[in-house]
């Protein structure tokens, strides 16, 4: 699937190439992909909407490890103390906001132009076939257009953005004033509104591309963050309950991080990235078709820019297992059967000094990773930690091709499950919620919430409490959202920090938590006994005050609701629109 659908995306490049020879002595500027000139025929619409499909690749459009680090859910590097994301420091001429703008508009041209490419070719189209296929590229644009505007909403300026409805024809097309977010909100909805009633539920073929189950998840998701419970929980439950869609959690979580099973029952919307084109060109180039963010995330051979932070670490130490459940059980070298030690989801998420049960680069964690420096742990995620034993095996470097999942199943129960409680103000919601969020849990053999002997899931080991509306949303803030989908999706973590108010307050928490760590002995690949120093996190300080670790010092001091909940207008784009305010 992952090849047939990288074919198309090449075929852009090799047609606008084509097209720019062929006219080479034509007065129209073959550079300049107009109406005009180019959006002649549906497969010219095809290949434009391929190059949006491009444009989601961009690594820079979901900004990932910067969005990860505005969050609770990161640490940076101890030589880069001074991540102005981490440290929330960052400004409008900060490269996090002026890239992430520029790829979202770049994106939203691109889509303009199709379906202006379409709209134009619509009175030409005489066959059903052909009018369906206008149909499913216009629905798919559309999509892409209202997914765009919804990061833009949900990201810059409270959602004060500057629309444009149609490609610019003149230099002055370009300067428009900003959108009050309502009116933004009303077009991105009517986009994706549109996408919902004419997407397919699922592919036959070119299984990456967008379904009418992504655009009921996005529209859902935005309804989410109104606070409107009600209509996003509908859009939920379609989701969830639609056979059409096929939508089921994968049977193991882990499927969900590497190239394994990608594009599986789970995944509602994925970023497709491969390693077997484009070898040649630039890392950096937007004609790449693989990533690197497994040179951001990894130890082993990359630059290792994101680490989680150290609640998050504990908190998946703590992940609680299901005893009752046989997966959570493993011989040891000796024949024993004991209980593992972390969870699946711990460890199939990061990389633990002292993990016995899940290799890392083909050999135990702290055999293959520098645990030093007060680094007590490594994401996995983005990372090939399963197919080879160093990211520069991978040739040529800086290249990865494991997707990115950016809406999966698991999410869509969790934002469910906050919809059936209200926010945490509804008690008549509460068995239902528990029953998704048991759900994701039993998918790791973990632990799951409430009485013994109740649930779907009535042999399962429960923690036994009896819980209310306000227990149940502490669990999804502060427990299974963060815990299922770190550093994942379209800026999750940092929008629902700022949705449920608890930002500022989190980072003053936060920075009063003091860890220390405590050494690791173990034995090397050759056999001999070595000792990984301060590399296991323990709860509390230490007399030994070098041992200690505090998150978010700066960040407590440093944030401010009208300055970091958002980005900021990007400076660039300050200087570059003058009718801008």
């Amino acid at each position: 699937m992952k090849a047939r659908f990288f074919k198309y995306i090449l075929l852009v490049f090799i047609l606008i190439l084509n097209y720019s020879c062929n006219d080479f002595l034509e007065e129209v500027n073959p550079n300049e992909l107009s109406t005009d000139n180019f959006w002649k025929t549906l497969d010219d619409c095809e290949t434009g909407l391929i190059s949006v499909y491009g444009t989601f690749n961009d690594i820079k459009l979901l900004s990932i490890e910067q969005e990860s680090h505005r969050s609770d859910l990161t640490h940076t590097a101890v030589e880069d103390a001074t991540n102005p994301y981490y440290n929330q420091t960052f400004t409008d001429a900060s490269d996090g906001p002026n890239d992430k703008w520029n790829a979202l508009y770049t994106g939203i041209f691109r889509t303009n132009q199709v379906i202006e490419g379409l709209s134009n070719l619509s009175s030409q189209l005489t066959t059903n076939e052909d009018i369906q296929r206008a149909d499913i590229i216009m629905a798919q644009a559309r999509f892409f257009r209202g997914l765009f505007y919804f990061y833009l909403h949900s990201s810059f300026n409270k959602g004060s953005v500057v629309i444009y409805k149609n490609v610019p024809k003149e230099e002055s097309d370009f300067y428009k004033p900003l959108s009050p977010e309502e009116e933004v909100q009303e077009f991105f909805r009517e986009d994706l509104n549109f996408a919902y009633e004419n997407l397919p539920a699922q592919w036959q073929k070119d299984k990456g591309r967008v379904t009418a189950g992504a655009a009921a998840s996005v529209l859902g998701t935005s309804y989410l963050y109104d606070k409107n419970y009600e209509i996003a929980a509908l859009y939920f439950k379609d989701v969830i309950e639609n056979a059409d869609y096929g939508y089921a959690l994968a049977p193991h979580v882990g499927d969900n991080f590497t190239t394994r099973n990608e594009l599986n029952s789970e995944s509602i919307l994925e970023i497709v990235y491969s390693l077997n084109y484009k070898s040649e060109v630039n890392v950096w180039s937007d004609l790449q078709t693989a990533n690197n963010l497994n040179f951001s995330f990894s130890r082993v051979g990359g630059w290792s820019l994101v680490y989680p932070s150290a609640w998050l670490i504990m908190a998946y130490k703590n992940d609680s297992i299901d005893i009752n459940d046989p997966r959570n059980y493993v011989t040891d070298e000796n024949g024993n059967t004991r209980l593992r030690k972390y969870s699946l989801r711990t460890s199939y998420s990061i990389a633990l000094v002292d993990d016995p049960d899940l290799d890392y680069y083909g050999a135990a964690p702290a055999q293959m990773a520098e645990f030093n420096e007060k680094k007590s742990a490594y994401y996995r995620k983005y990372t090939n930690w399963d197919i080879v034993s160093n990211e520069n095996d991978i040739v040529p470097n800086l290249r990865s091709g494991v997707n990115v999942r950016v809406i999966r199943l698991a999410d869509i129960y969790l934002m469910y499950a906050e919809c059936l409680i209200k926010g945490g103000s509804d008690e008549s919601g509460v068995q239902e919620a528990l029953k998704y969020i048991n759900r994701v849990r039993k998918r790791s053999a973990l632990q799951l919430l409430g009485l013994q002997n109740s649930g779907e899931y009535p042999s399962s080991d429960h923690d036994n409490k009896t819980y209310n509306a306000k227990m149940v949303m502490d669990h999804l803030m502060y427990v299974e959202r963060p815990l299922e989908l770190s550093v994942e999706g379209h800026a999750i973590r940092t929008i629902d920090l700022r949705r449920w108010g608890i930002t500022r307050q989190r980072f003053m928490d936060l920075s009063q938590q003091i860890y220390h760590l405590v050494d690791f002995p173990y034995t090397k690949i050759n056999g001999e006994s070595d000792v990984r120093w301060q590399s296991i996190l323990v709860e509390g300080g230490s007399s030994n005050t070098t041992t200690n670790v505090q998150d978010y010092i700066q960040a407590a001091s440093n944030y401010n609701e009208e300055a970091h909940a958002y980005w900021p207008l990007p400076s660039r784009e300050i200087i570059a629109n003058p009718v801008l305010k």
